[in-house]
């Protein structure tokens, strides 16, 4: 059996670590984020358009987007790597499915969603691995479905030691330019639809991409 890469480790670690404090921080981000609250009703239009289904929230956290995905009236649901993180969805979403999982290895069949949201959950993943993660949305995105990327916006990755409630933590942050995840994706097999830069929910520049699989 082939063992875990140390990031993934560590990010998994890390959040299980935080994982309370990190529930508060995010609890209300999204009252004040009023462009990302744009962006996911635009989602969830598209959604709807092609066809309505299942929409997977990957890297969902304590699940406080996939609720709010699902007040839009999509069919979410969460996975993340943290099962701390996922404790807390279950507690705070009682009925609404989440599981244990990571996005290098999505544990969906082909074709299954309808839709597909990376909400600031690709900061911390390498550069070398981002093809390999696009791989697996493209896989189990249905044709003409929607993706919706958030990421820190920038240039430079830096390692995070210290976390949310002042705990330790030991991650990666990577910022990247729109062209270079555009570019990740287009050799992926998505067309970029759109893409903007509001402030993020970390108060620097925080992107918004938006991606549509291929129909054919």
């Amino acid at each position: 059996m082939t063992s875990e890469p140390s990031w993934l480790e560590d990010t998994r670690a890390s959040y299980d670590t935080v994982a309370e404090s990190y529930t508060e921080y995010v609890r209300d981000l999204l009252d004040d984020l009023p462009q990302e609250r744009a962006a996911f009703g635009q989602f969830a239009d598209l959604v709807r358009a092609n066809g309505d289904g299942p929409v997977a929230d990957v890297g969902c956290g304590p699940g406080h987007v996939t609720a709010y995905l699902r007040h839009l009236g999509l069919d979410a649901f969460g996975i993340d790597l943290s099962p701390r993180l996922i404790e807390i969805a279950r507690r705070d979403n009682p009925g609404v499915r989440f599981e244990v999982g990571t996005m290098t290895d999505l544990p969906f069949p082909d074709a299954s969603a309808a839709g597909l949201l990376a909400y600031y959950s690709l900061i911390h993943i390498p550069d070398d691995v981002i093809p390999q993660v696009l791989a697996h949305f493209h896989r189990v995105l249905r044709p003409g479905a929607p993706l919706l990327l958030g990421f820190h916006v920038g240039d430079e990755s830096r390692l995070k030691t210290e976390g949310y409630g002042g705990h330790p933590m030991r991650v990666h942050v990577h910022r990247r330019p729109h062209t270079r995840l555009a570019a990740w994706l287009t050799a992926a097999g998505f067309t970029v639809a759109s893409h903007e830069t509001p402030t993020s929910a970390e108060g620097s520049a925080g992107g918004i991409l938006l991606a549509h699989r291929a129909s054919a």
